[in-house]
């Protein structure tokens, strides 16, 4: 099997060829060549089975190279993200539109459908949000980066319809702990929160205790990422885009949760300073049911203790029979 991975060198591309290396099997075949694309590809394992595809996902001659000898499951996860990509449209359109376009053309095989994993996003939803919601909730774009990935969400549907390819795309909430800067997103506060927490620094939070998030630890996010990969769906499904199921959060059930862990001493490194338009934005999110999307086995993290430490790497062992019931209970 060839399984290609976009975004490889990312937050979450990282973690997900640790993941498909370790396990050696996808879909119950054995994975022969893991392509990885990005602009850089340093700090892999050295393995017989990586493949290095170094450069933009808009250069379409390295998109051709790289589907050249046929694949059987792409990862698509690369994007611009959605502060930068508003501050910077046209970048954000060639990357998170067009390039996604044109990857979706290259795969296009009606002999042999080929697996596509797509990350999409919460953002599609908008910044207005109901009181309560589940995943039916209509989209409303408020964001250039969040109408792109609509429109490959519906794009990815459409040739699922017409046999042409085999797509599947995962609504991601706020994924945690991502290092550095954030790289463009301006929910990045999720993560420094719990970084900074971790390591025992002071930090000033940009929204207040108060403020709703949908949560996920990047671990929980991989888990899902595979098992979206390895459903087994026919052609007359009637969805190919799930919501993921999120763990909705306040900053202060975040901090308990890291206080719990980490000592309660430490709840004074964290300092309050709300901006309104960024807490509009980030920290509004009401409770989201996901039944269609626990049915076919999308989990989240479960509590909120447990985000903290998976999203830490504090413990990543699997989750047991018992752990899944628990989070069955909590959602339902």
């Amino acid at each position: 099997m060839r399984v290609m991975v976009t975004g490889a060198a990312g937050f979450l591309g990282r973690l997900l060829v640790q993941r498909l290396l370790a396990a050696g099997e996808l879909r119950g075949r054995r994975i022969d060549t893991l392509l990885l694309l990005d602009q850089r590809l340093d700090g892999f394992p050295q393995d017989p089975r990586l493949r290095y595809l170094s450069g933009s996902i808009t250069d379409p001659a390295l998109l051709r190279r790289g589907l050249a000898d046929g694949i059987d499951v792409v990862f698509h996860l690369v994007s611009i993200a959605g502060g930068a990509a508003e501050d910077n449209y046209a970048l954000g359109r060639e990357v998170n539109l067009l390039a996604s376009l044109h990857l979706l053309e290259l795969l296009r095989n009606a002999r042999q459908p080929p697996v596509l994993v797509y990350a999409s996003s919460v953002a599609v939803y908008g910044g207005e949000l109901p009181a309560r919601m589940d995943e039916q909730q209509r989209p409303r774009p408020a964001l250039s980066y969040a109408a792109h990935k609509l429109m490959i969400e519906q794009q990815l549907s459409d040739l699922t319809r017409r046999g042409e390819l085999d797509g599947r795309a995962l609504r991601l909430p706020g994924i945690v702990a991502r290092p550095g800067d954030g790289s463009g997103l301006r929910s990045a506060f999720m993560s420094e929160l719990l970084q900074r927490f971790a390591a025992g620094e002071a930090y000033l939070c940009p929204v207040s205790p108060a403020a709703t998030a949908w949560w996920m630890s990047a671990a929980c996010c991989v888990d899902n990422l595979l098992l979206g990969a390895g459903l087994d769906l026919g052609a007359d499904d009637p969805s190919r885009v799930w919501q993921l199921p999120v763990l909705h959060l306040s900053i202060a059930e975040v901090v308990d949760a890291l206080a719990e862990v980490f000592g309660d001493e430490r709840r004074a490194l964290v300092a309050y300073q709300p901006d309104a338009g960024l807490e509009a934005l980030f920290g509004r999110f009401p409770p989201l049911r996901t039944p269609i999307a626990r049915e076919r086995g999308f989990r989240h993290d479960g509590t909120a203790r447990t985000l903290v430490r998976r999203a830490l790497n504090l413990d990543l062992r699997p989750r047991t029979s018992r752990t899944t019931h628990m989070l069955a209970q909590e959602e339902s």
